[in-house]
């Protein structure tokens, strides 16, 4: 494996090659970064050359120099694989790095497309849900008010790392803000432009991107299947390697 470093318009992108033949791009979940891929590396090397990369922000990659939306993303996916000059390369991305599997997949020509535990369909949100976030707003807008914005801020903070979900919490203020954009983008609408052959791969249990979300990406994505694993949740391929790799295996090899 080699560790690489490239500079795309002021950005700086580190990822990792190995094996030999036509591109295949790694792309991982939010929270992840390349390394979390290596024993998909380690199978797809077999069927030719992997590229994996760490998004900004994740890695040995620096934090992007705004807050990034998918489009930020998927455009420095795009200008890296016309920078390295891949030809119709086969994607694989994971939750977050599905997003950008997919919006590339929409407007680019690609082998083959595969969707691990993939994010890209918006949340469904109960009721209880929004009670909470504009519940927070309006205390955020009282503490302000009472305690004046420079102490409001530390309480504030305080209250959000409690309740926020555990990659909220970790994140930079930046990546938190990188979050907060990304996770509500809905890519239904471009899932009917995808024209690659797609294979989906899910975790029956996956509650971070649930089922729900494959079967919606089934039907929009027109030459796509989908294959589930009983007892796996948002990490399929470490949950049951074998029956992935066999999965894996067969798409790349077909």
């Amino acid at each position: 494996m080699e560790s690489n470093t490239i500079d795309i318009n002021g950005v700086r992108l580190h990822y990792t090659t190995q094996g030999e033949g036509n591109p295949i791009l790694l792309m991982h979940g939010w929270g992840c970064e390349g390394s979390t891929l290596a024993s998909v590396a380690r199978i797809a090397e077999k069927h030719g050359k992997v590229y994996n990369v760490d998004f900004p922000g994740f890695g040995k990659s620096p934090e992007p120099p705004a807050v990034w939306g998918v489009e930020d993303y998927t455009r420095l996916i795009e200008n890296f694989v016309a920078k390295l000059r891949l030809e119709n390369p086969v994607l694989l991305g994971h939750s977050f790095g599905g997003r950008v599997g997919i919006l590339y997949a929409s407007r680019n020509r690609v082998g083959k497309l595969i969707l691990v535990d993939a994010a890209g369909v918006k949340p469904k949100r109960s009721l209880k849900y929004y009670i909470k976030v504009y519940g927070f707003k309006a205390s955020r807008r009282l503490t302000t008010m009472l305690l004046g914005k420079e102490k409001a801020e530390a309480v504030i903070e305080e209250r959000r790392r409690r309740n926020a979900s555990a990659d909220y919490a970790a994140a930079s203020p930046m990546m938190r803000a990188v979050l907060s954009k990304v996770v509500n983008e809905d890519l239904r609408s471009v899932m009917p432009s995808v024209k690659a052959p797609t294979l989906l791969v899910w975790g029956e249990n996956d509650t971070a991107t649930p089922m729900r979300d494959a079967r919606i990406m089934e039907r929009l994505i027109p030459d796509s299947g989908l294959v589930s694993f009983p007892g796996c949740g948002h990490y399929s391929f470490l949950d049951n390697p074998v029956q992935f790799a066999a999965v894996l295996n067969s798409f790349l090899g077909s």
